[in-house]
């Protein structure tokens, strides 16, 4: 292997980014969401359309990516990304506390820091998948970006569960104060952990210098290359179906089970300890098929689907059940089918994007992640709306979330019918070999 590409360690490093953005993500997703709905009684849909206006803005994901294609520096978009990302943590939490005074006022900035929120996303975190995937050997790539989502996921963990503890007792002032220390600190070690790796491994190791092109024909070239374009739609069915539990499940604990904005948090952090275990237990089966793509998406997307269309039903049940259930369980089983999910798509889509027209990297991935984007804002949107309307039309809190959830449990079906059938076709139209982008031993 040649000394010009990424280093495990390299590797490493640039998953310690993921773990700072994950760190700032997981509060203004699943915390405030939180505050809004349960501790200043506001309409789950404000925090949907919040959350929905910063998966909006992340449609410029493909410019972005582009524009690190075309400009040959990926550092400057990272930090500058990730200082956008920081201060848009900081005002969301600013504004969800002066809602409690001034709701108008406090919503006016909540608009200004989600979209903050979504440009920073959008902009550092594509670029370090280019960057990531410009920079590590083919054989390295399924790998390489296993271990940086499973870090991502780590910053949720570790982030839900040190500020479970901070946050309790409640008040606007404590949530203020962690929100700000978590973005500052994410935004340090993201610094820290993306310095210099660029300027270590040259860009000719594994791949040329692209000639300039302009951003409408580069996107036009990406969306005619079929295999691309059919995974962008599956990814957008995919991750509809993921998200729109995503701004539900924390009030659920508190509406239905009475659980404090610290307990629900800390079954958050249960439900990402499971996402994060499935990832690994997917990283190692996976060398097991010598990181073959069909065998990927047919037995992890589809298999992670199944089971978490069936632990969605599980929690609608537990509603009707009270106490008896086994919350905590529910929300690790959950995590755990998302994991094994996400993760067999995620290793089909390193997979795909070197395959294509050359120097495009950036724009399929912004392609995908664009694609992403739009799903998780309708998704969080979509289940926070559809959960404010079933309250209303059942007149009963349990009720309207376990209908919610039986719809999302219909979604992830969907789902894994979807991929069953782009299995089916990928696999008909060309056999696939043990290929040298498998999982390195």
């Amino acid at each position: 292997m040649t000394a010009r590409t990424l280093s495990w360690a390299g590797i490493v490093r640039l998953g310690l980014v993921q773990t700072a953005l994950g760190a700032i993500v997981v509060l203004t997703t699943s915390a405030l969401n939180r505050v809004m709905i349960v501790e200043l009684a506001l309409p789950a849909t404000l925090p949907g359309l919040l959350v929905a206006m910063h998966y909006a803005v992340q449609m410029m994901r493909p410019r972005m990516g582009h524009g690190s294609d075309m400009g040959g520096r990926r550092t400057p978009w990272i930090i500058g990304g990730m200082a956008v990302l920081a201060l848009g943590g900081t005002l969301a939490a600013v504004a969800t506390a002066w809602m409690a005074t001034d709701v108008r006022a406090g919503i006016a900035l909540a608009v200004v820091a989600f979209l903050l929120v979504g440009l920073g996303v959008g902009a550092a975190g594509t670029v370090l998948l280019v960057l990531l995937a410009s920079r590590t050997a083919p054989e390295r790539r399924p790998a390489a970006a296993s271990i940086v989502w499973i870090m991502m996921i780590a910053g949720f963990v570790v982030t839900t569960a040190v500020a479970s503890r901070l946050l309790d007792p409640y008040s606007p002032e404590r949530l203020v104060a962690v929100c700000a220390g978590v973005s500052a600190a994410a935004f340090m070690l993201a610094v820290i952990a993306v310095w210099g790796v660029e300027r270590s491994v040259a860009p000719q190791a594994i791949e040329k210098k692209p000639a300039k092109v302009p951003f409408r024909e580069a996107l036009a070239q990406v969306w005619a290359e079929p295999e691309a374009r059919r995974f962008t739609v599956f990814v957008f069915v995919s991750m509809l179906a993921y998200s729109a539990q995503d701004l539900i499940l924390e009030p659920f604990a508190g509406a239905v089970f009475g659980r404090t904005l610290g307990e629900s948090t800390r079954l958050a952090s249960l439900q990402h300890g499971g996402v994060l275990l499935g990832m690994i237990i997917v990283a190692i089966a996976g060398t097991a098929f010598g990181g073959h793509r069909v065998t990927a998406l047919k037995t992890f997307t589809i298999g992670g689907c199944l089971s978490a269309a069936a632990a969605m039903l599980g929690l609608a049940a537990a509603g009707f059940i009270g106490d008896g259930w086994p919350l905590a369980t529910s929300y690790f089983a959950l995590g755990l089918a998302n994991g094994v999910f996400a993760a067999g798509a995620i290793a089909t889509m390193m997979q795909l994007v070197s395959r294509g027209r050359e120097s495009r990297e950036g724009v399929r991935m912004g392609l995908w992640g664009a694609a992403q984007a739009i799903a998780f804002g309708l998704g969080g949107l979509l289940g926070a709306a559809a959960l404010d309307v079933a309250r209303l039309a059942l007149d009963s809190t349990v009720g309207g979330y376990a209908a919610v959830f039986s719809g999302d449990a219909i979604l992830f079906l969907i789902s894994a019918w979807l991929a069953l059938g782009i299995a089916r076709q990928r696999a008909a139209a060309m056999p696939i070999p043990a290929i040298s982008g498998g999982v390195e031993r």
